[in-house]
């Protein structure tokens, strides 16, 4: 039992995190799976997430999000907070 959630869905919506998947993992060169600037992966049947292997672990969403944690989240990830902005905008609990 477990979950599998996935990046830009809602428990993770940050599509950008699939490059460090990718750099962990190689699924280019490991299973022919590659991503695009906007971060589909090719081909469209493919699919990613992060595996969590326990039987009390469920799915849950992430909420509207403030703009202090938004500059917050982007100087972690060494992003600007435009590019956050425009990554996390349905979860936006502001109008940038």
């Amino acid at each position: 039992r477990g979950i599998r959630p996935a990046p830009g869905y809602p428990a993770g919506p940050d599509h950008t995190e699939k490059a460090l998947l990718w750099e962990l993992i190689d699924p280019l060169a490991n299973a022919g799976i590659a991503i695009t600037e906007s971060f589909a992966m090719v081909p469209t049947a493919a699919v990613s997430g992060w595996y969590f292997a326990h039987p009390d672990a469920h799915y849950f969403g992430v909420g509207r999000i403030g703009r202090d944690q938004v500059e917050d989240y982007a100087r972690r990830k060494g992003m600007t907070v435009t590019a956050v902005e425009r990554w996390l905008a349905p979860n936006l609990g502001y109008d940038p």
